[in-house]
């Protein structure tokens, strides 16, 4: 076995490492989409840009800034669907973020997602009543806000896999 060919192993696993960080950090509501494109950016970079090339890292760039903003807005556009206020919309995502962070402490794995998503709740369901005394209306917004994390959730994640799944192959099938 050659330098070169240990140093393309090596590079693959690295990325395969980096990539199945991201995966673990996107289920966990972190930024993992951004490592595993950093990863296939760094990856392309060590190989003069020739095994993944600028169009697929602009497409990789195209997807993780759309994860994360479907993250953040799927709450919202949930919430104004549920007949929710612009309070509620705002609610839901400042507390969505509050509660990741607060929750995140005292159990970290699972504190970090179920924070999110009661914080998400409870910030729609106040800002909600803040601006109708409908406690059912404001219970409806906020399971409303809820799943519209969990949904943002989820495509986030679906997004780390395919990243993950799109720049190994094309690791491994440009090196043959």
């Amino acid at each position: 076995m050659t330098a070169t060919q240990v140093y393309e192993i090596l590079g693959i696993v690295g990325l395969g490492l980096a990539s199945a960080i991201g995966v673990l950090l996107a289920a966990l509501q972190l930024p993992g989409t951004w490592i595993i494109f950093c990863a296939a950016v760094v990856y392309d970079w060590a190989h003069d840009w020739q095994r993944m090339g600028p169009t697929a890292l602009g497409v990789f760039a195209g997807l993780v800034v759309g994860a994360e903003i479907l993250e953040q807005v799927s709450g919202v556009v949930l919430t104004s669907r549920a007949g929710g206020s612009r309070r509620a919309s705002w609610g839901g995502l400042i507390g969505g973020i509050a509660g990741m962070f607060v929750f995140t402490f005292p159990v970290p794995i699972i504190g970090t997602i179920a924070g999110g998503i009661a914080g998400c709740f409870a910030g729609a369901l106040i800002g909600e009543l803040t601006v109708r005394d409908d406690l059912y209306h404001g219970a409806r917004v906020g399971v409303a806000a809820a799943l519209g994390r969990i949904a943002g959730m989820l495509i986030k994640l679906l997004v780390a896999f395919v990243l993950a799944g799109a720049s190994l192959s094309l690791a491994i099938f440009s090196s043959v």
